[in-house]
C-alpha cells in the first residue's frame, strides 16, 4: 500500500483589490478562552454567546469535555454544565494545543482543589514564564510539584485569599488569580493586574455567576471569595485585534469599510495610528468604526507596543505590514515579547524592507510589493502576511495557516465579502 500525504492547507491571494464593504466583528478569542475556563467553577449551565469558531476554542472545548463538563456548541452560543464534572487533569495533548491552556489550572484549582497539568503549547514568542501564575498560586496556599514530567498542584487547606503584586502585569496570571480567587477562603487583592478589556469581561461573567470581583480595568482588583458560583448567560465582548487587523486591511488596500459590532473603547491606542498614517476613521455608536484609506498616506513614526492601556503588541505586526508600502520610516519598539518579528523576514519575501536588531525593527516603505510562498510563524504574523498579501503584485501563497486559525474565524470568506480575491487550497 502506499503512502497517504496529508498537505495543510494554505491561503492563495491575489493582491490589488480595493477592499469595500461592511465586516461584522467576532469575539475575542483571548476572552471566550478564560470565559470557558470559569464555566467549570459553575454550579449550573452557563451559557456563552458571540463565541468564534477557532481551533484554539476548540482546544478549549476539548479540555472541558476531557474534565467531564457537558458542552454544546449551536452556531456562535457555548452551553457548559459543569454539575458533573469528574477530572481534575488535562491531558499534555490538550495543554499543548494552546498556550491559553494554562488559565484552566486556576479554575481547576478553585472547583476540585488540585490539578496536575504539563507545560501548555501556543505561538512561540519567546520566554512567557509560568512563574508569576505559581509564585501567586503558591500565596495562595497552593502546593506546586514536579511529578515526572507534569506539574501537580494541590491546596491541602483549600484556596486561600492573600494580597499579591505581579511583577508585571500578566494578563494570564492576573485571570488565573481571579479564578482561583473567587471562590477562595477570604479577600484576595492584585496589585499591578493586567488592565486588558479581556480581564474585565472575564470579571463581568464571574460576577454575573454570583462572584465578588471589584477593580477589573484597573492597577488593583479585590476579589471577596464565596462559597460557589451559579450558572450565568453572558456575551463575549468583540475583538480588538481582529478590528485592527480588517482596518489594517482596508488601509494597505487603499479601501473603505464599516467594521461593526465592534468596541471602539477599546482601541483608543490603536485608532490614532491610523488617523496618523492618513485614514480617515470616525466612530459611530459604541460599536461601529468607519475607515477610509482613499486619500494619500504616510508613516506613522514611531510605535512602541506597551501594556493596555498603551499600544498592543498583537496590533504590532498588522500595523507592521501596512507600513511596509508607506513613505518613510517607521520604527517599531517591542517591549512585551522578545520574538514578536518572525513575521519581518517573510514580509521581505514579499519585497518590504525591514531591518531588525534585537526588540528594534525600522521599516523603510517601498512603492510596491511582489507576491511569493511564504509561511504564517504565528498568529498575528500570519494575519500580518494576509494583510501585505492584498496589496502585492501578483499572487501570494501562505503555508501553515493554522496559526491564523487559532485567532480568525474563516478569515478568507470575510475578506471574499469585501472584495478580496482569497482562498483556501
Amino acid at each position: 500500500m502506499g503512502c497517504v500525504y496529508m498537505l495543510e492547507q494554505r491561503l492563495v491571494i491575489e493582491g490589488g483589490r480595493r477592499l469595500e464593504g461592511e465586516i461584522a466583528v467576532q469575539g475575542a478569542k483571548n476572552s471566550v478562552l478564560p470565559l470557558l475556563a470559569a464555566t467549570v467553577l459553575c454550579k449550573g449551565k452557563a451559557v456563552l454567546y458571540n463565541c468564534p469558531r477557532l481551533t484554539d476554542a476548540d482546544a478549549a472545548f476539548r479540555i472541558l469535555d476531557c474534565l467531564g463538563c457537558r458542552c454544546i456548541r449551536e452556531k456562535s452560543v457555548i452551553s457548559v454544565n459543569a454539575e458533573q464534572m469528574s477530572n481534575n487533569q488535562v491531558p499534555d495533548s490538550l495543554m499543548q494545543d494552546m498556550r491559553s491552556s494554562i488559565v484552566f489550572l486556576g479554575a481547576i484549582l478553585g472547583r476540585c482543589g488540585r490539578c496536575r497539568w504539563s507545560t501548555p503549547g501556543g505561538c512561540d514568542l519567546g520566554p512567557r514564564p509560568i512563574d508569576y501564575h505559581l509564585d501567586a498560586l503558591k500565596k495562595m496556599g497552593v502546593a506546586v510539584e514536579n511529578d515526572s514530567g507534569f506539574m501537580s498542584c494541590t491546596a491541602p487547606k483549600g484556596i486561600q485569599g492573600a494580597k499579591i503584586s505581579l511583577p508585571f502585569p500578566s494578563v494570564g496570571a492576573t485571570e488565573n488569580i481571579i479564578l482561583a480567587g473567587v471562590t477562595a477562603k477570604g479577600k484576595t487583592e492584585i496589585h499591578n493586574a493586567a488592565r486588558e478589556p479581556e480581564v474585565v469581561d472575564l470579571s463581568d461573567f464571574l460576577n454575573k455567576c454570583g462572584a465578588k470581583i471589584a477593580g477589573a480595568g484597573g492597577s488593583t482588583i479585590v476579589i471577596d471569595g464565596v462559597d460557589g458560583l451559579s450558572g450565568a448567560e453572558h456575551t463575549v465582548i468583540p475583538d480588538r485585534i481582529v478590528t485592527a487587523t480588517y482596518m489594517s486591511c482596508a488601509a494597505i488596500t487603499r479601501g473603505e469599510l464599516l467594521l461593526t459590532k465592534t468596541k471602539h473603547d477599546d482601541l483608543s491606542a490603536v485608532l490614532p495610528i491610523f488617523e496618523l498614517m492618513g485614514c480617515s476613521v470616525y466612530t459611530y455608536d459604541k460599536d461601529r468604526i468607519y475607515i477610509n484609506a482613499r486619500k494619500a498616506m504616510n508613516s506613522p513614526g514611531k510605535i512602541i507596543t506597551h501594556v493596555h492601556p498603551g499600544f498592543p503588541t498583537d496590533s504590532q505586526p498588522l500595523i507592521m505590514a501596512l507600513t511596509t508600502v508607506l513613505p518613510g520610516t517607521t520604527i517599531f519598539e517591542e517591549n512585551i515579547f522578545e520574538c514578536r518579528f518572525k513575521h519581518a523576514p517573510e514580509l521581505v519575501r514579499l519585497g518590504a524592507k525591514i531591518n531588525v536588531r534585537e526588540r528594534i525593527a525600522v521599516v523603510e516603505g517601498v512603492e510596491r510589493l511582489s507576491g511569493a510562498n511564504v509561511k504564517a510563524t504565528d498568529l498575528r504574523g500570519g494575519a500580518a502576511l494576509v494583510t501585505a498579501g492584498l496589496a502585492c503584485d501578483g499572487i501570494t501563497r501562505i503555508s501553515e495557516i493554522s496559526h491564523i486559525d487559532r485567532g480568525y474565524e474563516a478569515i478568507e470568506e470575510v475578506l471574499r465579502s469585501v472584495g478580496a480575491r482569497i482562498r483556501r487550497s
